[in-house]
């Protein structure tokens, strides 16, 4: 899984996102380095252990035609209490790392691939992450 080598702080702040105010990305938005991309439409925080779990998906099902790229890297660090834990007490034990998902990201690239077998590796690795996909490529059927 993915995570940080070191951090500044081990706990952030929550920092909230307010639900009117969905406002897209503006970096990692157009394809950089492949043919098919998994780009986000809905927000969301990412963790580590569900970009792995869908990069493992493209990776078999691409076998060694292909070759695929993250896009994002988990460095936020989540916390979380013991169950059945009173309210009060301070802030949780830092849990793992995620990554706040913006509409427009592009989160994982493909390419090397055929396109059906490229669209089929992605749609699977956007059933394993909590944000709405769409599947974007270079060449835009007429």
């Amino acid at each position: 899984m993915l995570f940080p080598k070191k951090v500044k702080f081990r706990k952030w702040q929550v920092g909230r996102i307010n639900p009117k105010a969905r406002t897209p990305e503006t970096r990692g938005t157009k394809l950089a380095f492949g043919s098919f991309g998994l780009k986000a439409v809905t927000q969301a925080r990412v963790r580590s252990n569900q970009i792995e779990s869908a990069r493992k998906v493209i990776s078999r099902t691409l076998t060694k035609t292909g070759k695929y790229w993250v896009r994002i890297f988990p460095d936020r660090p989540f916390t979380a209490k013991a169950a059945e834990m009173g309210m009060g007490k301070g802030k949780g034990d830092p849990q793992g790392y995620c990554f706040d998902v913006f509409p427009g990201r592009i989160i994982f690239e493909v390419d090397g691939a055929e396109e059906a077998v490229a669209r089929e590796a992605l749609r699977k690795a956007g059933t394993k992450l909590p944000v709405k996909c769409k599947i974007i490529s270079r060449v835009q059927k007429q």
